[in-house]
C-alpha cells in the first residue's frame, strides 16, 4: 500500500482587490439610497430602515481587512453590488475552469510534475458554476490529463475531504498522482447588500496535488492521517446563487443566496472542531507540543483564535496559527490551503502541521502532515 503525500500546491489570486473602506462606502451608499427611497415608509414604520455599515464593524466580526474578487467595479457599484461575470459560449473555458487551471499548473510546476503523469482531478469547492458536465472534467480536458475526474461539495471543508478521497485512492492504488483544485467565485453567492455578512467572501483558486511518496519530490508532506466529519445544520445556508439563477433585475434573490446565523455558528462549530482536531491527534498519537503549526479554516478570526487555543493548550502566536483572512477575507473550501502555501516552506524536516477546515453542512476535516525531505 502506498503512502500518499502532499507534493505541492498552487494558488492563483485575482488581481483586483477591494478594501473595508471601498466596501463600506458603496454599501453605505446603497442604505443612503434605500433610506430616502423608503423614507415615508420608515416613518410609517411599515419598512424597517437599513444601517450602515462600518470598517471597525467588519474588523470587529471577523478580522478582515480586504478581499480579492474577479469583478470588482460592479460590487462596488450602488446600483449593481454583484459581479458581472460574462456569460461564455460552450466552447470555451468557464471561469471556474480557468482559475482552477492556474492554480493546477503552479502546483505542477513546482512539483515538477508534467499533467500526463497525473491520474485523476478532482474539483473541491462551494460555489461550482454548473451541474455537468463537471469542472474537473474540464480542467482534466484543458491540462490534458488522461484517467478520471469528478466534482465533490462539502461547502468550505471540501478541500480537506478532496485530500482524504485523493490519499484513499492512492492507498487502494487507484492513482499514483492526484490533482486536487478549489477553485471559488465566493463572490456570486454573497449578498453584497445585507450588513451582516457584505465583507466575508473573496474569490481565488487553490490546487493541491496528492501523490504516492515513492514518485513525490525529495521535499514533500506525509500525510500522517485524515479525518471527516458531518453534522446537518441550517445556520449556514445557500439555495443557489445568482451566477446560476438571476432575478429579472439581474441581482440575486436573497433566499438564493448565502446566509448564516453566525453567533450560533460560532458557538457551534468551535466545540466541534476542537473535540474533532483533539481526538484525532489523539488517535494518531500526537500531542500539542508536536503541532508546529495550524493552518485554519480562514473565516473568522475569533473562531481561529478559540480553536487554536483549545488545542493547542494556549493562546497561539501567528506563527503558529498564521492568517490570511485580513488579505484574502473568507474564500471557502481554498482558505486553509492558501494558509498552507503561504506558510509553510520555512518548517524543517520531520515537523508536523494540521490543515483543518469547516463550515456549512456542518462540515470539518483535519489532515495531520509531517515535512519530509
Amino acid at each position: 500500500m502506498s503512502t500518499p503525500v502532499i507534493s505541492a500546491t498552487g494558488l492563483f489570486t485575482p488581481e483586483d482587490s477591494i478594501s473595508n473602506a471601498e466596501l463600506v462606502e458603496s454599501f453605505n451608499r446603497h442604505v443612503e439610497r434605500f433610506n430616502a427611497d423608503n423614507a415615508e415608509a420608515i416613518a410609517a414604520g411599515t419598512v424597517q430602515p437599513l444601517a450602515p455599515s462600518s470598517v471597525e464593524f467588519i474588523e470587529k466580526a471577523s478580522g478582515i481587512k480586504a478581499r480579492h474578487v474577479l469583478s470588482k467595479a460592479p460590487i462596488l457599484d450602488p446600483e449593481i453590488m454583484c459581479p458581472r461575470l460574462p456569460e461564455r459560449p460552450d466552447e470555451e473555458l468557464s471561469v471556474l475552469a480557468e482559475i482552477a487551471v492556474k492554480a493546477a499548473q503552479q502546483a505542477l510546476a513546482a512539483a515538477g510534475r508534467d499533467a500526463k503523469d497525473v491520474d485523476a482531478v478532482l474539483c473541491a469547492c462551494s460555489n461550482l458554476q454548473r451541474a455537468y458536465p463537471a469542472i474537473a472534467i474540464e480542467v482534466q480536458a484543458a491540462l490534458g490529463i488522461e484517467g478520471f475526474a469528478f466534482d465533490m461539495n462539502v461547502a468550505c471543508s471540501s478541500a480537506t475531504f478532496g485530500i482524504q478521497t485523493a490519499a484513499d485512492f492512492i492507498r487502494a492504488g487507484h492513482a499514483k498522482s492526484v490533482l486536487v483544485v478549489n477553485p471559488e467565485v465566493c463572490s456570486g453567492h454573497l449578498n453584497w447588500r445585507d450588513r451582516d455578512s457584505h465583507f466575508i467572501f473573496g474569490d481565488v483558486a487553490t490546487a493541491i496535488l496528492v501523490e504516492a511518496q515513492e514518485i513525490a519530490p525529495e521535499t514533500h508532506w506525509e500525510i500522517l492521517g485524515t479525518r471527516l466529519l458531518t453534522q446537518f445544520s441550517n445556520n449556514i445556508r445557500n439555495n443557489f446563487g445568482f451566477l446560476n439563477r438571476a432575478a429579472p433585475d439581474g441581482i440575486g434573490q436573497p433566499d438564493k443566496l448565502f446566509r448564516q446565523e453566525g453567533r450560533k455558528v460560532f458557538r457551534e462549530v468551535v466545540p466541534m472542531v476542537s473535540t474533532l482536531i483533539s481526538g484525532h491527534m489523539a488517535d494518531l498519537g500526537l500531542s500539542a507540543d508536536d503541532l508546529r503549526r495550524l493552518w485554519l479554516h480562514q473565516a473568522n478570526a475569533g473562531m481561529n483564535r478559540l480553536i487554536a487555543e483549545r488545542v493547542l493548550g494556549h493562546e497561539a502566536s501567528a506563527e503558529e496559527s498564521p492568517t490570511v483572512l485580513d488579505t484574502y477575507a473568507n474564500t471557502s473550501s481554498a482558505g486553509s490551503i492558501i494558509a498552507f502555501h503561504l506558510n509553510s516552506a520555512d518548517l524543517k524536516a520531520g515537523e508536523i502541521g494540521l490543515i483543518c477546515s469547516f463550515g456549512a453542512g456542518y462540515s470539518a476535516g483535519s489532515v495531520f502532515l509531517r515535512k519530509a525531505g
